[in-house]
């Protein structure tokens, strides 16, 4: 939905993550965000921003990594069916590789068993008439 590129996983890096978020899915409200327990998602800054968009944080249990499975498998898939063993030449290559498996391939072209193999793009837009969401 959104992701972000840094050297560094800190605050500034997760609220620009939500901020792409955010204004890719037209400014929603009352949205649950979830997470692991990083310090990252604990800060003041992070928090802020939650309450400003009217979002309910959720956080996974310490040390139950199956709390947040959803993304665990997404980075597993990143690290085994996309990023090349050896790595890559620049910061500038990695982020515009990643960014197109993450928004294209990984969400609009790889199947999902979860969705019945359908990518997880897909699978939202054939549930939107069916929720009533727009």
């Amino acid at each position: 939905v959104g992701w972000a590129f840094s050297a560094t996983p800190d605050a500034d890096l997760v609220i620009q993550a939500l901020d792409r978020a955010y204004e890719q899915r037209g400014r929603p409200r009352e949205v649950l965000f979830h997470s692991d327990q990083g310090s990252q998602y604990g800060s003041r800054r992070f928090r802020q921003r939650l309450w400003r968009y009217r979002f309910n944080q959720s956080m996974s249990r310490r040390g139950n990594c199956l709390d947040n499975s959803p993304m665990e498998r997404l980075f597993r898939s990143l690290k085994t069916e996309w990023i090349p063993t050896q790595g890559y030449l620049s910061a500038t290559q990695a982020q515009q590789d990643i960014g197109w498996f993450l928004m294209q391939r990984y969400n609009w072209q790889r199947p999902h068993q979860f969705n019945g193999g359908l990518p997880p793009a897909i699978a939202e837009e054939r549930l939107k008439p069916v929720s009533g969401i727009s």
